[in-house]
């Protein structure tokens, strides 16, 4: 078992180059079934969930390699539509391959997504959105069985709730249905805007993607192609490592940042006392020694504060001046990280959907276990603050969505070695 070794008590201060974005390349894999050529997409996070996705994309019939930043997919030699329990298992973003498989060939086979445990996330927008587009979906004994016997047809779906991934997999889905497809109350996360300019760049016709109303207009198949494609910048990691240099109280340039796409935590930032500034290359922040909590933090839909950088300020704020108040408005049982930062000398309270922290001035080592991918994260940055040394078990979570967190974290002077 891996393990993450953290000491702490040291002002961090340098900068580091930013990685892809998890959100982002796992739903341009998936579309690359849609082109029927090859695609390269470059700056491309080596990530467990990455390979999860090419291990699909391979079960499918596609060629697949990673190197070096470089994730190459062929899928002119796309060969089934049927995907094993054991691969839908390992990542929740598993699911959006059934609008890709859809627009593709028509059907497709899965079981239920696995991947972090946040409490219900159900897929019934997803189902619902597909059948409304002419899929025909049921469920036997756990298995998704969709097919689309009368092809696919455009329409408008009107989603009860901004959510990012029944937004990708209509997108998907539609890019090849017959006629016009509009989407209402999508979601508006920068990660669909990229999605849309991907496929657009492979010939499909959407306008609006990262807007509250996105139109797809649908293409023959035959008309799309692979191509060579960026990833996105990573907000959720940039949030993550202007987050422990501001629990140090040090200062970081996070190259490759963008600012727009993570203002609602900047904000935050800056309510702190924190510095934060954007240069031509990415973000800038300097903090002071010790952090001032801000009173309500509250997660909701883009462009509103991201539940997945939650638990990351959550942890910077551990050690702090002050009281404020944490409310998760997307998912249950997003506070799991709370215990592991209470072992660490965090005065955090929780009832139901809120948590209420209040300060400390001194944290201390411990060993703790990450319960999901972003409380991981929250528990190296509260290590990174904390006096002595912190070992992180359970890095197998951390590794869903960080790219060797251990030399990202080093680039900023943190003491941490993976062993």
């Amino acid at each position: 078992m891996q393990l993450l070794k953290i000491e702490g008590g040291d002002r961090l201060s340098g900068e580091l180059d930013l990685q892809g974005a998890k959100n982002s390349v796992l739903p341009l894999i998936s579309a690359c079934v849609l082109t029927g050529g090859i695609t390269r997409l470059t700056r491309c996070p080596e990530l467990s969930d990455v390979y999860a996705a090419l291990r699909i994309l391979s079960s499918l019939g596609c060629k697949c390699r990673l190197s070096d930043g470089c994730a190459e997919i062929d899928a002119r030699t796309l060969s089934g539509c049927e995907i094993g329990d054991k691969l839908m298992r390992q990542m929740r973003s598993s699911i959006i391959f059934m609008g890709a498989l859809l627009g593709a060939v028509g059907e497709c086979v899965m079981s239920f997504p696995g991947g972090c445990e946040l409490g219900p996330r159900p897929i019934d927008m997803h189902i619902s959105a597909l059948r409304q587009l002419g899929a025909e979906i049921t469920d036997e004994h756990g298995r998704l069985i969709c097919r689309c016997p009368k092809g696919l047809h455009g329409c408008t779906v009107n989603l009860p709730f901004p959510s990012v991934g029944a937004t990708e997999n209509i997108m998907l889905a539609a890019v090849c249905a017959e006629g016009e497809t509009v989407i209402v109350n999508a979601a508006r996360e920068p990660e669909i805007a990229e999605l849309g300019r991907f496929l657009n760049f492979c010939g499909a016709r959407i306008k609006g993607a990262g807007c509250h109303r996105v139109v797809i207009e649908g293409v023959p198949r035959a008309e799309l192609h692979g191509c060579e494609f960026e990833v996105m910048p990573d907000r959720i990691a940039a949030a993550t490592y202007l987050c422990a240099a501001a629990a140090s109280g040090g200062e970081a340039h996070i190259r490759g940042a963008r600012v727009c796409d993570l203002e609602a935590v900047t904000n935050v930032l800056r309510q702190s006392g924190c510095r934060v500034t954007a240069s031509g290359s990415g973000i800038y922040i300097c903090a002071p020694p010790l952090l001032r909590c801000v009173n309500t933090v509250r997660t909701c839909p883009y462009p509103g504060f991201p539940t997945d950088a939650q638990a990351i300020v959550m942890a910077a704020f551990a050690k702090s001046k002050g009281m404020g108040l944490f409310v998760e408005d997307i998912f249950e049982n997003r506070f799991r990280h709370v215990d592991e930062l209470v072992r660490m000398g965090a005065d955090i309270k929780t009832e139901g959907r809120v948590a209420v922290v209040r300060g400390v001035d001194r944290l201390t080592g411990a060993q703790v276990s990450a319960p999901d991918l972003r409380g991981g994260a929250a528990l190296c940055v509260a290590a990174c603050a904390a006096e002595g040394e912190t070992t992180v078990s359970n890095v197998c979570y951390i590794d869903r969505g960080y790219d060797s967190i251990e030399k990202a974290l080093g680039a900023l002077g943190a003491k941490i070695r993976r062993v």
